[in-house]
């Protein structure tokens, strides 16, 4: 044999050598193998398992089909009623009667329908949905993916975390296990099931990965005040709500509760409620028809970015602006002020992970809370009280920016500045005797607008942890400062007509 000859057979042989190594390797990627490809961790380990081969297309396609028969006879077309008045623009008129035509129906009444999905979670007949779903129905009629249909009744609703659980009258039925929210990874198959947009597009099933976790914010948070979202590109449509969104082993990972979108249809961006808060909430819901929440009795606020870098800590952290009298909060220790970094030792990556990591646990349980105190880290042990027992107390006035006493302007930060007078802080919702210097203009483009985020209305109490009570005050601490320093101020803002304590930081150019 030549010489070109054996090259040539050594060169194909090295090449199938190293291609059945990497078919291996995308089998075990494919398929959770990859500790049982390669070679050994130490030198005690010896042997090497043979190689898997690389899985098929026909392989991958064949589990979606499997979980799709599994999972569709537990999920379910919610339809809804309820009775409507519509209202009678002419009333107090003397054209009342005219828009009243139906003798049979004098009050105008007619009946609303809604659509939506659920998920059978008990094999007794136990089925979790949204709660804005079901939200005022009348009259709740299930239809089973054999056609068969069910009259449903409301076992339990809990509108802050937008769940609820119906049930209807049969044994022995199909029913989904929960997975584990720990198991979701951001990339990983999923499948949503539901009916989207019709009542004729029952069952509908599709598939996508899990785009992201933990999703929260303040827009979120008016949708579900306790979960961190699971993101979907799953397409997931009106109607949708309420069904499940499964792992590729068939287990419940998430309820499919909204979507983000400038059409109003599936633009790839949804978001279910993540499992652990579904399987907590439906769990008390059966067993006492309502949920009870842990509580720590303060508000919050997130961190403005100047005062993230003076305090060296992520934008995620949380500021106490309000410790309620008599709470657990205030009981453990807990100030004004302090910047809560991390819970149960996990790190705040928003500040809405505050209410979600302490809602979801119940009264009586204790958590860590880091916080940053006068710019020193220390850990906070809480009893958690009830939710249920803790009543936030309002003021009654918005603030009021007009004076009539003496201030000034610092002009290289960008604000104007009035003393506070008896009648100014009145006016404003403050206490009459409270001290300070009222912010009276912030210029849009300034550091301290866009960074320190201060605003018109503020109430400036102290500066570089000092006491302020004039604009005199101010003057002459900010003068001490060195250019290029930065320093915390405190401020009383009006937020929801409650008075509440806001840390941030200025920078002297």
């Amino acid at each position: 044999m030549s010489a070109f000859g054996r090259t040539s057979i050594a060169v194909l042989l090295v090449g199938a050598f190293l291609a059945g190594i990497l078919s291996a390797t995308v089998g075990a990627n494919w398929f959770d193998a990859g500790d049982r490809v390669g070679t050994s961790a130490t030198a005690s380990e010896t042997s090497v398992p043979e190689p898997l081969a690389a899985p098929s297309l026909l392989d991958f396609e064949t589990s979606f089909i499997s979980i799709a028969e599994s999972v569709n006879p537990a999920v379910v077309q919610i339809r809804s009623e309820r009775v409507v008045s519509r209202p009678n623009p002419f009333e107090n008129t003397p054209f009342r009667d005219f828009f009243n035509q139906d003798p049979d129906n004098p009050d105008n009444e007619f009946r609303s329908q809604a659509l939506g999905s659920g998920v059978i979670v008990r094999e007794d007949g136990y089925i979790v949905t949204n709660d804005h779903v079901i939200r005022n129905a009348d009259d709740l009629e299930v239809q089973m993916f054999d056609g068969e249909f069910y009259e449903a009744e409301v076992v339990g609703t809990d509108p802050e975390s937008d769940l609820a659980v119906i049930r209807i009258k049969a044994d022995g039925l199909p029913s989904l296990r929960y997975g584990q929210i720990d198991d979701v990874r951001v990339g990983q198959w999923v499948m949503a099931f539901g009916s989207p947009l019709s009542q004729d597009l029952g069952n509908t099933v599709t598939s996508g990965i899990v785009s992201a976790l933990g999703r929260t914010s303040g827009n979120l948070s008016t949708l579900n005040l306790f979960a961190q979202f699971i993101q979907t590109d799953a397409a997931i449509n009106p109607g949708n709500s309420g069904g499940p969104l499964v792992d590729l082993r068939g287990r419940l990972i998430g309820i499919n509760s909204a979507i983000y979108s400038r059409t109003g249809g599936n633009q790839g961006i949804g978001f279910a409620i993540p499992v652990d808060v579904v399987e907590n909430v439906v769990e008390q819901l059966i067993e006492s028809g309502e949920v009870e929440r842990g509580a720590l009795g303060l508000n919050f606020a997130p961190i403005s970015q100047s005062l993230a870098e003076v305090l060296e800590v992520s934008r995620g952290a949380a500021q106490v602006t309000v410790v309620l009298p008599d709470s657990p909060a205030q009981r453990a220790g807990v100030e004004v002020g302090d910047v809560v970094v991390a819970v149960n030792g996990q790190r705040l990556r928003d500040a809405n992970e505050l209410r979600t990591a302490v809602g979801n646990l119940p009264p009586g349980a204790r958590v860590k809370l880091d916080v940053i105190r006068e710019e020193e880290r220390r850990s906070i042990n809480v009893e958690l009280g009830r939710r249920s027992e803790i009543i936030v107390s309002n003021a009654a006035n918005q603030p009021d920016s007009e004076g009539d006493s003496g201030g000034g302007s610092v002009e290289e930060l960008g604000i104007s500045l009035r003393d506070l007078t008896g009648d100014l802080a009145e006016r404003a919702g403050f206490e009459r005797d409270q001290k300070g210097v009222l912010v009276t203009a912030v210029d849009a483009q300034s550091l301290a607008y866009r960074e320190a985020e201060l605003r018109e209305g503020d109430l400036i109490t102290d500066a570089d942890r000092k006491p302020v009570e004039n604009a005199r005050d101010f003057q002459r601490i900010y003068a001490d400062i060195e250019s290029g320093d930065s320093f915390i101020v405190r401020v009383l803002r009006i937020q929801n007509g409650q008075v509440t304590t806001y840390f941030t930081a200025l920078t002297k150019p």
